[in-house]
C-alpha cells in the first residue's frame, strides 16, 4: 500500500501540500509532528504533518519528506482545531496561521552549501578573478556556506559568481538544514573523582601550597560546599574566590577541579509564590459571586468594573480556584508594557506557576515557554502574555481572562492572520470548555452589546477599592486661554498652578499627549512648504533629542533641514506638539523635578517598559509624559493628577470609533489619578469643552456614550449591528490601483448591491511607495456570512485571474475593529 501525508507550510498556500512516505514512516507520523520536506526548485521548509492518508494528489507527482524533525508532535489537536477556525473566519491560509503562531526557532531553515563537482575537470584559465577564488577555497576545504563566499570576495552580491561557476560545472549546490533554538546550559564545577578521599586531599593542598591563587579556589570551593549542598556554577567560585577564569581553567586542564553543564531554562521567576491572597472587599465579593453564577449557564461574562475598582485582585481569586482544579490559565493583555507590573504580582501568589509569553522575549525564550505548556510543567499553569499567547499548545485550559477587552491592540493588522484576539479567544475557550472572563472599566460597545443582550453574563462593579471617590474632571477651555493670553506654551495656567500643588505635596504627576517626536508638522514661515516624506503621504515628524525629521509610517529619516528646501529662506518653524515638546516644556516650568518619557522611542529595548515603570513606581520621576502607553491598566500609587494636554485630536478623526476610542482613552488615562486615599484630579484641555464625549468622560457617563454611540451605529449600519469586512488593495501605481479597486468593487456590488462602500482613498494614500484604496462591505445580521466570504473569495479568484490585476496586492481584514 501507497503512504501519503498532507502537510501545512509556513507560506501562505491555499491548500495542504501531499508528499510520499514509507509505511515505517505512516506509522511513526502524527499529526502536529515537524518534517522538512523539498518545496519548489531547491528549497526545504520546516512543515507540519496534518494528516495521513492513501490518496495520491491529482495534479502533481508526490515528492518524498527530507527528514522527520520531532519524536511527538509539537502542536496539539486542539490547537490544529483553532487555526483551521482563525484560518476560515479570518479569510487567510492556515500556513500563515502556523507562521505566526510558532516560534521562529521551530521553523528550521535550510542553508545552501556550496561543494567542489570532483568529476569536472576545470581550466583555471577559463574561471573569471572571484570565480577562482571560490574555487582556490574549495581546494582547502570540502565546503563552504553563502556567509563564507561573502567574505572572501568582500562583497554581498555573489548569487550570480556561484550561478556563473554552477552554471560551468564547477560546483554543486544543496540545502541543509539547521537547528534554530539552543538551550541554555550553565557551567559547574566539582572536585575531581581522583581527589575525593581524605589521603588524595591532603596531597592536593600540600602539592599547591606553592600555587597560592590556585589552592585559594580549592578552599573556597570547600567552604561553599559545607554552607550548601546545591550544585555551584563557574561563575559564583571565581566571584568568590577572587581568582580569574584561567585559573580555574589551569585546575580543570589539570584534572584537580572537573566542569559539568545543567541545563536551564532562560527566564527565571524572581516572586518568592508565597504571598498571601487579599481578601476581597464587600463589592469585589459580591462581584465575585456574580461571575461565578453567571458561568453556571454562559461560557463569557464581561465584567464592567470602574478603574481602581479592584478587578485584578478578583482575577487573582479566579485563577486560584481554576489551580486548585488542576487547570491552565491564560492572563491576555493589550500591551507588554502591563506584563511588567502583573508579572511581579502574580508570581508573589503563583511563585514559578507563572510563565511569561510575548514578542520582546527571544526565540529561546519562547520555545522554552512553549514546551513547558506543551509539556504541562508546574512551571506554565499561568500564562501572561500579548495577543499571540492565544496560539499557543494549552492542553487543559480552564480559564481565559481578557483584561482591557476593549484595547484595539488586541486586533493583529499587519501581517496575516488579521485575527482578533477577544473573539479568537472565545473560540478557543469554547474548544477547551473553559470559561472566559472580559474585564474592562470602558467595555467596547461589541461587548456590552452582547452582554445586554444576553449573549454573555454582565457583572457590574461601580465602586473604587476602599471608596475612593472617582477623580474630579475638570475641562479647560483652550480657545479662552489662549485670548486672555493665559497659556505657558501649550500649559494653561490652572494646569500649572495644580501641578504645582500636587508636587509640593509630594506627588507625582501623568501628562498625556497621543503624538510621539517633538513637532508633527515643520513649516516654511515664508512660503507654507512642508517635509514631506518620499515614500509615503505624510509629513514628517520633527525629532528633536536625534534632530531628525523622521516618517511614523515607513521609519524613512533624515536630518532636520536648516533651510526651506522649496524657496531656501532659513524660516522653517514647528507645528503642533508630540511628547518630547511637552517633556522640553515641563523641565523648564519645574527644573527641579525629575521629569521622564515614555512612548515607542523611548522603550524600545528588551526592559524599556520595566525601567520606567519601575522609577516611576519607586518615586525617582515626578512627571511621566507619555502616549496611550500610560492609558493601560498600570497602577501607580502616588499620581495625583492626570493632565490630557489635547482632546480634540482624539475626537476629530476620521473613523466611526472615533467617539468610542477617545471615550475608553481618556477615561482610562483619568483613571490612572488617585488610586489610594486621596481624590484624584484630571484636568482636560480641549478648544470645545461642550462636546458630548467631554461632558460623559467628566461625568463618568459610560451608560450615556454607549445610548449615544449605539443610536449612531443603527442610523449609520455599522458594528455591532452589522458586520465588517474591509478589502485594502495595494500597488504602486496610481492608475493601476484606481482601476483594480472600481472594477472589484463593481463585481462586489453585483452581490450585496447598496451593502458595499468605496472605494476610496484612506487619508494617508500612499505608504512605503504603494498607493492604498479601501473597499468596506457591510454584513446585515440576518446575512450568512459563510456565504459572503466565499461569494467575496469568488471575486477574489476572478480578480486574481485578471493579468494586469495580478501585481496588485490585496488585504482583506475581517471584523476591521
Amino acid at each position: 500500500m501507497v503512504y501519503f501525508i498532507d502537510v501545512i507550510l509556513p507560506i501562505p498556500l491555499q491548500k495542504a501540500f501531499t508528499y510520499h512516505i514509507t509505511e515505517a514512516e505512516a506509522q511513526f507520523l502524527k499529526p502536529g509532528m515537524r518534517v522538512a520536506v523539498p518545496f519548489g526548485k531547491s528549497k526545504i521548509y520546516t512543515a507540519l504533518v496534518y494528516k495521513t492518508h492513501n490518496n495520491p494528489p491529482t495534479v502533481y507527482e508526490a515528492k518524498t519528506i527530507h527528514q522527520i524533525l520531532d519524536e511527538k508532535p509539537i502542536i496539539t489537536e486542539m490547537q490544529l482545531k483553532h487555526w483551521e477556525w482563525i484560518a476560515s473566519y479570518y479569510m487567510c491560509s492556515i500556513g500563515e496561521v502556523m507562521r505566526a503562531a510558532m516560534p521562529n526557532a521551530f521553523l528550521l531553515e535550510s542553508e545552501t552549501i556550496i561543494s567542489k563537482n570532483e568529476k569536472a575537470e576545470v581550466n583555471d584559465s577559463e574561471l573569471k578573478d572571484d570565480e577562482f577564488l571560490i574555487y582556490e577555497a574549495l581546494q582547502h576545504q570540502t565546503s563552504l556556506k553563502i556567509q563564507d563566499v561573502v567574505s572572501i570576495l568582500d562583497r554581498k552580491r555573489v548569487l550570480p559568481v556561484i550561478n556563473g561557476l554552477v552554471e560551468k560545472g564547477v560546483l554543486n549546490l544543496q540545502e541543509e538544514l539547521y537547528e534554530k533554538y539552543q538551550p541554555k546550559l550553565v557551567r559547574y564545577i566539582k572536585l575531581h573523582q581522583n581527589h575525593k578521599s581524605q589521603e588524595k586531599l591532603q596531597e592536593l593542598l600540600e602539592l599547591l601550597s606553592r600555587a597560592p591563587k590556585q589552592r585559594e579556589v580549592i578552599l573556597a570551593l570547600f567552604t561553599m560546599e559545607a554552607s550548601s549542598k546545591a550544585p555551584i556554577k563557574v561563575s559564583e567560585l571565581i566571584e568568590r574566590s577572587g581568582a580569574s577564569s584561567s585559573i580555574v581553567k589551569t585546575l580543570i586542564d589539570k584534572a584537580i577541579l572537573e566542569e559539568y553543564h545543567i541545563r536551564t531554562d532562560r527566564i527565571q521567576f524572581e516572586g518568592d509564590g508565597d504571598a498571601d491572597i487579599k481578601t476581597l472587599n464587600n463589592p469585589q465579593q459580591q462581584a465575585f459571586e456574580a461571575i461565578e453564577t453567571a458561568f453556571e449557564n454562559k461560557s463569557v461574562v464581561l465584567l464592567h468594573g470602574v478603574t481602581s475598582s479592584g478587578k485584578t485582585e478578583i482575577y487573582v481569586q479566579r485563577i486560584q480556584k481554576e489551580l486548585e482544579r488542576g487547570k491552565q490559565v491564560l492572563y491576555l493583555l493589550p500591551e507588554i508594557a502591563l506584563t511588567t507590573q502583573l508579572v511581579q504580582r502574580l508570581q508573589d501568589y503563583f511563585g514559578d506557576k507563572v510563565a511569561v509569553f510575548h514578542s520582546r522575549y527571544s526565540g529561546n525564550e519562547r520555545v522554552e515557554v512553549w514546551n513547558n505548556l506543551l509539556n504541562n510543567s508546574e512551571k506554565a499553569q499561568v500564562v501572561i502574555g500579548a495577543r499571540s499567547s492565544l496560539l499557543l499548545p494549552f492542553n487543559n485550559l480552564g480559564l481565559i481572562i481578557v483584561d482591557e477587552e476593549h484595547e484595539q491592540s488586541y486586533k493583529q493588522f499587519d501581517p496575516a492572520p488579521r485575527y482578533h484576539a477577544r473573539d479568537a479567544a472565545i473560540v478557543l475557550a469554547n474548544l477547551h470548555k473553559a470559561k472566559i472572563l472580559l474585564g474592562s472599566a470602558t467595555p467596547s460597545l461589541e461587548s456590552y452589546f452582547n452582554a445586554i443582550q444576553g449573549k454573555y453574563g454582565l457583572v457590574e462593579l461601580n465602586t473604587r477599592y476602599n471608596n475612593v471617590l472617582m477623580p474630579d474632571i475638570e475641562l479647560v477651555d483652550l480657545a479662552d486661554k489662549y485670548k486672555r493670553k493665559r497659556m505657558k506654551g501649550h500649559f494653561s495656567d490652572r494646569l500649572i498652578e495644580e501641578m504645582t500643588e500636587t508636587l509640593e505635596q509630594g506627588f507625582q504627576i501623568i501628562l498625556f499627549q497621543n503624538r510621539r517626536g517633538f513637532s508633527p508638522i515643520v513649516e516654511c514661515t515664508t512660503c507654507g512648504t512642508s517635509p514631506q516624506c518620499p515614500n509615503c503621504d505624510v509629513s514628517l515628524t520633527y525629532h528633536q533629542y536625534r534632530d531628525q525629521l523622521r516618517c511614523h509610517y515607513c521609519g524613512y529619516n533624515s536630518v532636520m533641514l536648516k533651510n526651506c528646501q522649496a524657496c531656501g529662506n532659513a524660516t522653517l518653524d514647528t507645528k503642533g506638539f508630540g511628547t518630547e515638546q511637552i517633556e522640553e516644556e515641563v523641565k523648564v516650568l519645574f527644573p527641579e523635578k525629575k521629569v521622564a518619557r515614555m512612548d515607542l522611542d523611548t522603550t524600545r529595548g528588551k526592559y524599556g517598559f520595566e525601567k520606567i515603570i519601575t522609577s516611576f513606581e519607586q518615586r525617582e520621576i515626578d512627571i511621566l509624559v507619555g502616549t496611550q502607553m500610560l492609558t493601560k491598566g498600570l497602577d501607580f500609587r502616588y499620581v495625583k493628577l492626570v493632565g490630557i494636554m489635547n482632546a480634540d485630536n482624539l475626537l476629530n478623526f476620521p473613523d466611526f470609533r472615533a467617539h468610542e476610542r477617545s471615550y475608553q482613552l481618556m477615561a482610562q488615562v483619568s483613571g490612572r489619578a488617585g488610586r489610594t486615599d486621596l481624590r484624584g484630579k484630571v484636568l482636560i484641555q480641549t478648544y470645545n469643552p461642550h462636546h458630548n464625549i467631554l461632558q460623559q468622560v467628566s461625568t463618568n457617563a459610560y451608560k450615556e456614550m454607549y445610548a449615544e454611540q449605539m443610536n449612531d451605529r443603527y442610523n449609520y449600519k455599522y458594528p455591532p449591528i452589522y458586520r465588517l469586512i474591509k478589502i485594502t488593495l495595494k500597488h504602486k501605481d496610481y492608475n493601476r490601483v484606481n482601476l483594480a479597486a472600481d472594477w472589484y468593487a463593481k463585481s462586489l456590488r453585483q452581490v450585496f448591491k447598496a451593502n458595499v462602500l468605496g472605494p476610496e482613498f484612506p487619508p494617508v494614500s500612499r505608504i512605503r511607495n504603494l498607493f492604498i484604496k479601501n473597499i468596506l462591505v457591510k454584513i446585515p445580521q440576518n446575512q450568512s456570512l459563510t456565504k459572503t466570504k466565499d461569494a467575496i473569495l469568488k471575486v477574489d479568484n476572478s480578480f486574481n485571474a485578471v493579468k494586469d490585476f495580478r501585481s496588485v496586492r490585496v488585504v482583506l481584514n475581517v471584523d476591521n475593529y
